[in-house]
């Protein structure tokens, strides 16, 4: 039999320590063959804050962990798998429909897979939520509070020149992308 994917719903921000401990756990029970691999998407992302690039990872699915096995004949989880993921602190359960968990999607997998490894090669770009036109709020430094648009943004250097109303008179201003929020 082959094997398939499956989606287990964890709680939140237990996801690796999830993926972890049925790791080692399937090590200890020597289950390796029926439960092969046990995936967190993560993603790495690229934050400035005080001129300082930081990069971190942040989970694609929050919330659920990506595990491969191999069935018994009749689609349900092994049993042995079974206890060792249901005893599994954080684990809630496999999606699936009366105790049955689904397969995922072929395709799925491959999105899943790719945007796996894809994450883990390249350097992360710059995230700012924050397009031409956009109307933002000002949350910290000498213009707080003030609304304004955005009129650039510059990735390279983590900045959002925005045009502020000062004295009457459009101004553009340069700020840090976290300076500024939605309004």
């Amino acid at each position: 039999m082959s094997k398939h994917w499956y989606v287990l719903r964890v709680q939140s921000n237990k996801e690796q320590a999830v993926r972890d401990t049925l790791e080692r756990k399937a090590k200890l029970e020597a289950v390796q063959d029926c439960l092969s691999r046990i995936v967190v998407p993560t993603e790495r992302v690229s934050t400035m804050k005080g001129g300082k690039r930081r990069v971190s990872e942040r989970k694609l699915y929050p919330g659920y962990v990506f595990v491969e096995m191999e069935p018994d004949e009749d689609g349900r989880v092994p049993e042995k798998v079974w206890f060792l993921v249901r005893e599994t602190t954080g684990v809630g359960d496999f999606i699936g429909t009366e105790g049955k968990p689904t397969p995922m999607d072929p395709g799925e997998v491959e999105k899943l897979l790719g945007e796996t490894e894809r994450s883990e090669e390249e350097t992360p770009a710059l995230k700012v939520d924050y397009a031409t036109g956009d109307q933002v709020k000002v949350k910290q430094g000498p213009f707080e509070n003030a609304e304004g648009v955005v009129d650039e943004v510059d990735l390279e250097k983590g900045l959002v020149r925005v045009i502020l109303t000062i004295f009457g008179r459009p101004t553009p201003v340069e700020l840090e992308y976290w300076q500024v929020g939605p309004v």
